[in-house]
């Protein structure tokens, strides 16, 4: 049994973390694999499991890797895997469900207070010596903004969409949801379903927890983002795909919206002609909402499991 990783790398542990995998066979621990030059195909050549975080795994190298049984997808979203050719191979696909739903909330929410509070910019600040020559016992270089009363919109209200609300909601804020199919309403004072249109146009915080799909993809467009409120801010720690990009530049060089922070692009690593890459008012993080190192730790645990489960006749996480 060959059980191959493609990108061990990306967890950040030493190969002491991975040895329960060793358990199942032979171990064979990639710390990258580029996209490119046939390196997919290279790595994963005889594998009878492949674990990957964010390395695609396509038609055309599924179609040739004739030993694979099983791909257990190193995060919760699984978009890089070819479902359809998994399943036409007889290869079982799971993936590892809200192991970073506390990370990525408190990422959410620390995004917001960065656009509120500032607090970056004011440390550089003072670090640079404004304090010191301030005539004034405080200053601010921008406007502190107070969450209570603010309305946040949450596109998409699932485990980690809810776990930030509860934190916002618990700030003062009042909470409003977009989904597809409304249930479970939290027991909230002024909390509301609306649809998307509406969830723009009003919310003075708008942020994305949604999966991306097809029919989603660049949703966030210059006509959306022209029905938000010029005070608004826009926060996305979901999908860099859900967003025309070069619409939410525009939107902040021209002052359309007060702010944007995103955890996400639509390439990652970023482009160096990303659209985003130094616009004003706009926070940028390196798709870290996920990364607490409990939150990994949960990420690798759960994907010892599925192995585990799949080699008991049991397969768990299923998603093809």
């Amino acid at each position: 049994m060959k059980i191959v990783v493609l990108d061990a790398d990306t967890l950040g542990f030493n190969q002491i973390a991975w040895s329960e995998l060793a358990a199942f066979g032979e171990l064979v621990l990639h710390p990258t694999t580029d996209h490119m030059n046939g390196e997919v195909l290279r790595h994963a050549e005889g594998a009878d499991v492949i674990l990957t975080n964010k390395v695609p795994l396509q038609g055309d190298v599924l179609s040739k890797l004739k030993s694979l049984k099983l791909i257990s997808v190193l995060a919760t979203g699984y978009n890089i895997i070819d479902l359809e050719q998994a399943k036409a191979c007889g290869v079982t696909v799971c993936n590892v469900p809200a192991y970073s739903s506390a990370s990525a909330a408190q990422h959410t929410v620390a995004l917001i207070l960065e656009l509120c509070n500032h607090a970056g910019l004011h440390s550089q600040s003072v670090h640079n010596g404004d304090w010191i020559r301030s005539p004034h016992f405080c200053y601010w270089k921008k406007p502190v903004v107070e969450l209570t009363g603010l309305t946040v919109g949450m596109m998409g209200f699932g485990d980690i969409g809810r776990r930030a609300a509860t934190i916002l909601h618990a700030m003062g804020a009042r909470i409003q949801a977009s989904v597809r199919t409304p249930r479970d309403m939290p027991d909230w004072e002024g909390f509301r379903w609306v649809d998307l249109n509406e969830l723009f146009a009003t919310s003075d915080i708008v942020s994305l927890h949604c999966p991306e799909t097809q029919e989603n993809r660049g949703f966030v467009n210059e006509a959306l983002l022209a029905t938000m409120k010029p005070s608004a801010m826009f926060i996305n720690t979901a999908r860099g795909g859900l967003v025309d990009e070069e619409a939410l530049a525009q939107a902040l060089h021209c002052g359309q919206i007060a702010g944007a922070a995103v955890d996400v692009v639509s390439a990652e690593p970023m482009a160096e002609d990303s659209p985003l890459l130094g616009v004003p008012n706009c926070i940028i993080t390196p798709h870290i909402a996920w990364a607490s190192e409990p939150s990994r730790r949960r990420l690798l645990e759960i994907s010892v499991a599925n192995l585990q489960a799949y080699f008991a006749g049991q397969a768990q996480n299923v998603v093809a």
